[in-house]
């Protein structure tokens, strides 16, 4: 092999290599794949991002039958993991921090994560819901904290520079031609200097994580000019030079340099934690939207048997008006309360249709686009149940669990990690910059005998020399082939070795910088500690409120009971005569309120239920939630069969 493609292989394989240790630190994001030529140009094209797919899945029309959505509770939660709209925009965060791994990988700042998690809707007001909603509480405000504490991820780099740890490979071209009018002819032996040059540079530079930056570099210069003092014309000079400059003080180690890396992992970490935390915020929000509805459902029935309760009377009072033992009056009061009752029910049939296209948003993509979904009927297949007894749990169990369960913890160490990481930059900004740096070059020579003659009765060296000096130095005849083997052969080294040092007198902006990361990192400490705080008051919280609820739960079913009762006794005792029908009235009333406020206690329960299971981290593992079938938007769990 010829000098020359030894000079070609080694630069080639030198920017092969740099380029491949840089591909090591990067993630695969949508690489493309095709024509032979797609290695080559894959850097310099853009890597598609696959389109938001708004279909919804097959696991809906399952889940219909002539109109009606026969819906149980594991089947809303798979509607919600596949369909949701929240879930699937928290999948593209994780892609995000991705993006800003590669980023950080070429030594570039991020770009940021978004920790927003989307609460979904509310369900329909209602006076059954009223209740439930205050009771709550707990897991509300613990949400409403955690958004206070967790807006964001701090990702905003000070301090140190970060090489630039992307190779780049660079070349440049100069052409000239230039004319150069003398006043004096004895050195070029020329009145007017003419020179034709072209100049091509081309090298590669890299950054490395220690502060250290190489960079080679090849400069060429062909040079053509008309005056026969030339030895050689045309000649080639050539220069290749490797230079290494190393940070010494201010920007000097992996710590400091590899930062946005690290930070860039700690976010891809804590991308996974925002989805997990997103499906169980959207899981949760499932849950009460389709206990709501089951709530609002039996309140329809309450209020339904009311309208038959009424309807029975208002008959009664009819046969007993027609034999003359009620006074007419008592038909109108009837008819009265039988009015009242059928208005009770449009309205509550009005709120069951509201939580029903609530309900259906959240678990389809396309919202009340469509018309089959819109009409579509949503029949819950699951019932409330309540156990026998409630589990004895301690409230320190519930508490520990709270907090290694729950992914707002690690999302706030991880934080802090990235804080602490970043105060490493900032710190070595306080230092002067020092850079010792080393340069090591080789020069090439060489060119063409010039026969340019001299003009006529000129002749510096004599009669018998034409052009040139008459004593060239063979050495240096020749072309390319002859500058690359005395570049090789290291014929003209230079060496050089130095320092630069950059101190700032007062250095005010670097100890500002460092104080503000400082302070950043207590705020973020105290925000920790009221996230821990937080979310044991609202274990706590939501503990008590189960028992609460529990209690009142119980206590509704047997006013409820005994109440019915009271409404048998008042029915027999104005059969007899020995009671108004006024009193039957208000009995009955008190009955439906009774009724009433057990479909409310009941939810009240339920929802306190599920406010514990959110606030303990508990609800995934409960209703048997697979974070990577979130992630793939897919549950293989098949849709229940809707009953026959």
């Amino acid at each position: 092999m010829s000098k020359l493609g030894k000079i070609s292989a080694l630069f080639v394989c030198l920017v092969a290599g740099v380029r491949a240790y840089g591909q090591l630190q990067a993630p695969d994001l949508s690489r493309n794949h095709g024509a032979w030529y797609s290695g080559l140009v894959r850097d310099y094209t853009p890597r598609a991002v696959p389109p938001v797919n708004f279909s919804n899945s097959n696991r809906l029309d399952q889940l219909m039958r002539a109109g009606r959505i026969y819906l149980s509770l594991p089947d809303a939660i798979a509607l919600a993991l596949e369909n949701n709209l929240d879930i699937e925009n928290a999948r593209f965060s994780i892609l995000i921090a991705e993006s800003d791994q590669l980023r950080a990988s070429a030594g570039q700042l991020l770009r940021g994560l978004n920790t927003t998690i989307n609460q979904g809707p509310s369900s329909t007001s209602s006076g059954v819901l009223a209740g439930a909603s205050a009771l709550g509480g707990a897991g509300t405000t613990a949400s409403s904290a955690q958004g206070g504490i967790l807006s964001g991820v701090n990702v905003q780099l000070a301090g140190a520079p970060i090489p630039n740890l992307d190779p780049v490979l660079y070349a440049t071209e100069a052409l000239f031609h230039t004319t150069q009018p003398l006043t004096s002819s004895l050195v070029t032996g020329t009145s007017s200097l003419i020179t034709s040059s072209n100049a091509p540079t081309f090298g590669i530079q890299k950054g490395f994580l220690t502060g250290t930056t190489v960079g080679l570099q090849m400069s060429n210069q062909w040079i053509n000019q008309n005056s026969p003092s030339n030895d050689f014309n045309p000649s080639i000079a050539s220069t290749a030079s490797l230079q290494i400059s190393q940070n010494v003080l201010q920007g000097f180690g992996l710590g400091v340099n590899s930062r946005a890396i690290r930070i860039a992992r700690n976010n891809r970490k804590a991308s996974d934690l925002v989805f997990q935390e997103q499906v169980i915020t959207t899981t949760a929000s499932v849950v009460s939207l389709y206990w709501d509805l089951v709530s609002l459902q039996q309140n329809l029935k309450v209020k339904q048997q009311a309208v038959e309760l009424n309807q029975k009377l208002y008959e009664d009072n009819k046969r007993r008006a027609a034999l003359g033992v009620i006074a007419p009056l008592d038909i109108v009061q009837a008819e009265a309360e039988l009015t009242a009752a059928q208005g009770d029910v449009t309205t509550a049939e009005t709120q069951v249709l509201q939580q029903e296209t609530i309900l259906k948003s959240v678990l389809s993509k396309s919202g009340v686009d469509s018309l089959a979904t819109v009409d579509a009927r949503v029949v819950p297949t699951d019932t409330i149940t309540v156990p026998d007894h409630e589990p004895v749990r301690p409230v320190q169990d519930l508490v520990g669990e709270a907090l290694a369960g729950r992914p707002e913890v690690a999302q706030s160490r991880l934080n802090l990690e990235n804080s602490k990481i970043n105060i490493k930059g900032t710190r070595s900004a306080l230092l002067p910059s020092l850079t010792l740096y080393g340069v090591l070059q080789n020069h090439g020579l060489a060119g063409q005998l010039n026969t340019i003659p001299y003009p006529p009765g000129y002749s510096p060296f004599g009669p018998t020399v034409t052009s040139g000096s008459g004593n060239p130095n063979y050495f240096f005849l020749g072309g390319y082939g002859t500058v690359l083997s005395q570049l090789l052969d290291r014929n003209f080294p230079d060496y050089g070795v130095g320092f630069s040092l950059n101190m700032p007198l007062r250095n005010r902006s670097a100890q500002a910088d460092l104080i503000r990361d400082q302070l950043n990192l207590r705020q973020q400490e105290i925000g920790d500690r009221q996230l821990q705080n937080n979310i044991k008051l609202n274990v706590v919280n939501a503990h008590i409120a189960v028992e609460q609820a529990r209690a009142a739960y119980d206590t509704a079913v047997k006013a409820s009971k005994l109440q019915e009762e009271t409404l048998k006794g008042t029915t027999r005792k104005y059969e007899m005569g020995a009671s108004s029908f006024l009193d039957v009235v208000l009995v009955q009333r008190d009955l439906v309120t009774r009724k009433s406020a057990e479909v409310a206690a009941l939810n009240a329960y339920v929802r306190a239920r599920t406010v514990l299971e959110t606030v303990t981290g508990e609800i995934l593992k409960e209703h048997d939630v697979s974070i990577d079938e979130a992630l793939a938007g897919k549950v293989a769990r098949p849709a229940a069969a809707p009953p026959q």
